[in-house]
């Protein structure tokens, strides 16, 4: 049986703030709790004047500390934004104070543009491809102590933390792979390779003591409301959100545009069209259907959902009507 969890963006709206954003992520967390979802997640992204979540591990203690049961976790770090040490004492803290419920899911992107990321790191003459090296030091730190050992995550030494693999292509699948980690594909807004990367991944993974199968998790945007054509106004602020950001003036979420499809141009609506093309929009049994439909595409082992809409009310529905129907699916 699959399971569904949530990937929060905690989206900063037209005519709002970071701490309405951030308060807004903790009751969806509250709330995805109660509907059953696994896990709930938020990514890194930085100079994003639309995202509340750059302080990763700080928003997840937030949104931690107003929750019980449900899992919290980064979807993802951008580890090569930060020295693996100081990842592993970040969630080796949290796990501290949550024991039990903290993932650490990390990518290799820097989560941003060019400029910006020269800022995180003071320089970008670093190798890339030093990201294996770098998750291999990153679990070590989370491992039990061994004699000798003079560098140590205090806290984090022994605390197992579950590291994910995240990745849009087949570099992640394979080291996931080989790694025995688990892997999470961003198909919600990287569809074209996840067929290949997923059967990449199973093909070559190779068990281990802490993970003996492969374990897939795939990405979907799903706005959902009581009719198709309600759901398809709503995702009109997701899709704006994305041309904004292809021309390079990302900005807050904007609210729907009843005229959408009449001002863009063919780049812009090919652009949507392959982008979101695994997007799922409509009403509860549309959702249902398409779900399923997923599902059985994927074969994922968990699927985790992401729904920028602007107003928080329709974004809760949204997400209530998801889990609704994934429990119909399963009933």
């Amino acid at each position: 049986m699959s399971q569904i969890s949530v990937l929060d963006l905690s989206p900063i709206v037209v005519g709002g703030d970071a701490r309405r954003a951030l308060h807004n992520s903790r009751d969806l967390a509250q709330h995805a709790e109660r509907w059953g979802y696994s896990r709930f997640w938020m990514a890194e992204h930085h100079n994003m004047p639309g995202v509340a979540s750059a302080a990763t591990s700080v928003a997840l203690g937030f949104v931690a500390e107003g929750t019980a049961t449900i899992r919290i976790g980064a979807g993802g770090v951008m580890l090569p934004n930060h020295a693996p040490l100081a990842i592993a004492e970040q969630f080796g803290t949290l796990e501290a104070l949550y024991p039990g419920r903290i993932d650490l899911g990390i990518g290799r992107a820097p989560g941003t543009d060019q400029i910006t990321a020269q800022a995180m790191r003071r320089s970008l003459s670093g190798d890339i491809d030093h990201f294996p090296q770098d998750v291999l030091e990153l679990m070590a730190y989370f491992a039990p102590e061994q004699p000798g050992q003079r560098v140590r995550a205090v806290p984090g030494a022994g605390l197992e933390v579950p590291v994910w693999i995240l990745g849009s292509s087949l570099y992640g699948a394979q080291l996931a792979a080989v790694l025995a980690l688990p892997f999470a594909f961003a198909s919600h807004f990287a569809p074209a390779m996840l067929d290949q990367a997923l059967a990449l991944y199973r093909d070559r993974f190779q068990a281990s003591e802490s993970l003996a199968a492969p374990y897939a998790m795939a990405g979907v945007s799903v706005v959902a409301a009581e009719t198709d054509a309600e759901a398809r106004r709503l995702f009109t602020s997701q899709q704006q959100s994305f041309i904004a950001l292809r021309t390079g003036n990302p900005g807050p979420l904007p609210p729907p545009a009843e005229d959408l499809a009449e001002r863009l141009g063919p780049g812009d609506l090919a652009f949507i069209e392959h982008s979101l093309s695994h997007a799922i929009v409509g009403s509860p049994e549309t959702v249902r259907r398409r779900l399923a439909e997923f599902l059985e595409r994927t074969k994922a082992d968990e699927l985790i959902v992401t729904s920028q809409v602007f107003d928080h009310a329709a974004r809760l529905r949204s997400f209530e009507i998801v889990a609704q129907a994934f429990e119909a699916l399963h009933g």
